[in-house]
């Protein structure tokens, strides 16, 4: 049985396991089936990067991980992945910061990280890696002479091209995809997308099921993700879980709970979601004293200030409805800055008569998948979700929003209210059916037997040309090629054996 290695920007540490993000709950979850390795940052930052391995065992995964230094953080994190490349691929061009410095930083960590892969690998391993921090990763293994199959999977949104064009070196980027064997998306229409930037801006041709361009082919196709059903429906009887419904439904006694589970990012839409309660309460005060809207919006990138700007309108518009609707012994609205346990979120739910899930753009969104999970079959809640999360092409049960639209938040809301309990089980119950279905480990057992028919090709096809040597400076403007190659500098090591190299430019 091969080996799967797994390969994300944050490995989630034991004790984080309560707490852990989407990505990190899943990944655990698609790494319990086999033999596997967990690859990844450890969280930890150090002045400077040495390239040393720490290798530890997580729920029976092995896992190993690597320090990143500040400037690392800075340009490749905070930079490139959070500051370019997430507010373009969630179609947020006004916010993308472009910088030189983020370009240079993201290759060499992604650099870094294949350095320090490559000699863990074995020939028969499977190595999947993940998300948008690590675009480059694939290739960066094939010039380290790595020929294993390798799958890239995307967590979040493909944006159309004309909005993937405003990247500088946007071709370079999708270039560097094609050292993959198999890229998975979330969506058809993300799938659509990036097939549509390969055939009209790089030139690329389709040959059945695989997409061809920059001399060399791979597969794409939608994996929609899942939860951990069964761990979820576990938790959701934990007593952590009672306490916190129990005590939701106390502090809501008389009045109908919504609740939305959010990070505080742009692209959760939680100032028009703020707006659509709004207008809903304008347009019926008589439900004022009736619902309860708890808003959980931890903090995220703080040093972002594209976030630090909405955490201010976020706490602004919640004090104005609460300026404008509240009593002495009721507000119409909670916003809580912080984090909950998993357990607890599922008690939190089971509560909430409405789930309100309306993000501007998302690749899937699992809070959708949550909420749904914990109801109680007797007497579940209703979903309103966004139509621009991935969920909102699964879970068409849901009352689906515009979440642009203030008047449609507020119209599903009433609706949701007044749904008659036959209608509610019936919608839950298709929605919970295909959270059991299409749950993580069918997500995983697709992916990675796409993986091992897309690798059917010859070795020759996967192996490219040795990473130059690099230059320890920043570069200038004339250091990248058409083609998007490293200015060749002369001197000592390579990148597989000099840890403490770093690259001119984006390859």
């Amino acid at each position: 049985m091969s080996r799967l290695v797994v390969v994300s920007n944050r490995v989630a540490a034991a004790e984080d396991a309560a707490r852990a993000g989407g990505l990190s709950v899943a990944l655990r979850s698609a790494l319990r089936a086999g033999p596997a390795l967990w690859f990844g940052w450890s969280g930890e930052r150090t002045a400077e990067f040495t390239g040393e391995l720490k290798s530890h065992r997580v729920d029976d995964i092995d896992v190993v991980t690597v320090d990143l230094e500040e400037a690392d953080y800075d340009e490749y994190y905070n930079g490139y992945a959070n500051s370019t490349l997430w507010p373009v691929f969630h179609f947020r061009t006004d916010l993308a910061a472009y910088d030189r410095s983020f370009d240079a930083g993201y290759a060499r960590v992604n650099q870094r990280f294949a350095a320090a892969l490559a000699p863990l690998l074995r020939p028969d391993d499977l190595i999947w890696v993940h998300d948008y921090h690590l675009i480059p990763l694939g290739r960066e293994l094939r010039r380290l002479g790595v020929t294993n199959p390798i799958g890239f999977f995307l967590h979040i949104p493909w944006p159309a091209p004309q909005l993937f064009t405003t990247l500088p070196r946007h071709q370079q980027l999708v270039a560097a995809m094609f050292d993959y064997d198999l890229v998975g998306f979330q969506t058809a229409e993300c799938v659509a997308a990036f097939e549509a930037y390969v055939l009209d801006e790089a030139g690329g041709r389709r040959d059945g099921a695989r997409l061809s361009a920059f001399g060399r082919s791979l597969r794409a196709d939608a994996f929609p993700i899942g939860l951990d059903t069964p761990d979820f429906l576990a938790l959701g009887r934990s007593p952590d879980a009672e306490r916190a419904c129990d005590r939701m439904r106390a502090h809501g006694v008389f009045r109908q709970l919504i609740v939305g589970v959010d990070r505080l990012d742009y692209s959760k839409g939680l100032p028009e979601r703020l707006l659509g309660f709004e207008r809903y309460l304008q347009d019926h005060p008589e439900m004022v004293r009736k619902v309860l809207y708890l808003q959980i919006a931890p903090s995220s990138r703080e040093g972002v200030e594209a976030y630090q700007t909405l955490r201010a309108n976020v706490l602004a518009l919640g004090g104005r409805i609460n300026a404008a609707w509240a009593e002495m012994d009721h507000a119409p609205m909670l916003c809580v800055n912080r984090n909950y346990s998993r357990a607890e979120l599922a008690g939190i739910y089971r509560a909430a008569r409405i789930g309100l899930v309306t993000p501007l753009r998302d690749g899937m969104n699992l809070v959708a998948k949550e909420y749904v999970a914990a109801q109680d079959p007797a007497d579940p809640g209703v979903l309103v979700l966004s139509r621009f999360a991935g969920a909102a092409r699964q879970m068409t049960d849901a009352l689906i929003v515009n979440p642009y639209a203030p008047e449609e938040l507020a119209d599903a809301l009433h609706a949701a209210l007044a749904m008659p309990l036959a209608e509610r089980v019936r919608r839950w119950e298709a929605m919970m059916d295909g959270v059991v279905r299409d749950d993580v480990r069918a997500w995983r057992d697709r992916f990675v037997a796409a993986l091992e028919a897309a690798s059917e090709r010859p070795v020759s096809e996967r192996q490219t040309p040795a990473a130059p040597r690099f230059a320890a400076r920043s570069p200038r403007p004339d250091a990248i090629d058409s083609a998007g190659a490293y200015e060749l500098r002369s001197g000592p090591g390579s990148a597989a054996s000099a840890p403490g190299w770093r690259p001119t430019a984006l390859g």
